[in-house]
């Protein structure tokens, strides 16, 4: 895999740290006097244009949404907006946080502020829900506004050109190098201050730093990285339960099966001979 496909994979697994909150869901028609300029929001926006006209600014680029286009207005950028006539939009808009790590999704990713809609009632459904759920004082409608609020971001990226900012390749290709050096030591008993000296770190920022990314401490990433190893060799090979507990770091099997029962509810051999009962 060549360096840029092996960043993008890190950064999936950074995704899975994924943390969302809604903040604000309404459907507006701007008043003639919509305007604010040059203020830089901690949160994101997402403009689902239905009518009107109306003017934006992101950073330097100038842009007038049209009817029937998402338009996402990222944190921490500068922006400005403004009615252009009687026109105005009316508009579903949405403040939501979405951060990976100690940035926000859009901190990593370089994407275009426009989409054209194809899908235009599915889209709109989505922000009428948002807008229902966010009034409700209930677990469920949390739950239900996350999943929508996933839902329209996949939708988003999945129909737009996305690729990682060249502010933050660096960071990635640490973050990459690090995951690399502790899969190639699954089988040893590393430590984490082996792997904070091996990147000249001191080892309590080590953890930090890693937990900051990866939404947990590498002890716990290197143990369900094992476990993940372990479920591959069990259902690929017919190693036996001795030697794939050293393939993957462990004492003996013994070890292996007490972790392997906490973290699946089966051990190995349990495991083993559930996948062949439904391969």
């Amino acid at each position: 895999m060549n360096r840029m496909g092996t960043m993008n994979n890190v950064f999936e697994e950074l995704l899975q740290n994924l943390q969302i909150h809604l903040l604000e869901a309404r459907l507006t028609k701007c008043p003639p006097d919509w305007q604010d300029m040059h203020y830089t929001p901690n949160y994101n926006k997402l403009y689902f244009i239905c009518e009107g006209e109306g003017w934006l600014q992101i950073g330097d680029q100038e842009l007038y949404p049209k009817p029937g286009q998402l338009c996402l207005m990222p944190a921490h950028f500068e922006q400005s907006y403004a009615a252009i006539n009687a026109n105005t939009y009316f508009k579903y808009w949405i403040h939501f946080t979405a951060k990976v790590g100690p940035f926000d999704l859009f901190q990593w990713l370089d994407v275009p502020f426009i989409l054209s809609v194809l899908d235009y009632d599915q889209v709109e459904s989505w922000f009428k829900q948002l807008t229902i759920l966010v009034r409700q004082q209930s677990l469920p409608a949390r739950l239900q506004e996350k999943a929508i609020l996933l839902q329209l971001i996949a939708y988003f990226l999945e129909s737009v050109p996305v690729e990682i900012l060249h502010t933050h390749l660096e960071e990635i290709d640490r973050l990459s190098q690090i995951q690399q050096y502790i899969e190639r030591h699954l089988h040893t008993q590393i430590t984490v201050d082996q792997i904070a000296k091996s990147f000249h770190l001191h080892p309590n920022y080590f953890i930090k730093y890693f937990k900051k990314h990866f939404g947990m401490p590498p002890l716990k990433y290197m143990r369900q990285k094992r476990i993940q190893h372990a479920k591959r060799l069990l259902t690929t090979t017919m190693l036996p339960i001795g030697e794939i507990a050293v393939a993957t770091g462990w004492d003996d099997s013994n070890h292996l099966g007490k972790i392997f029962r906490k973290e699946t509810g089966y051990s190995p051999s349990a495991y083993r001979a559930q996948y062949r009962t439904n391969a």
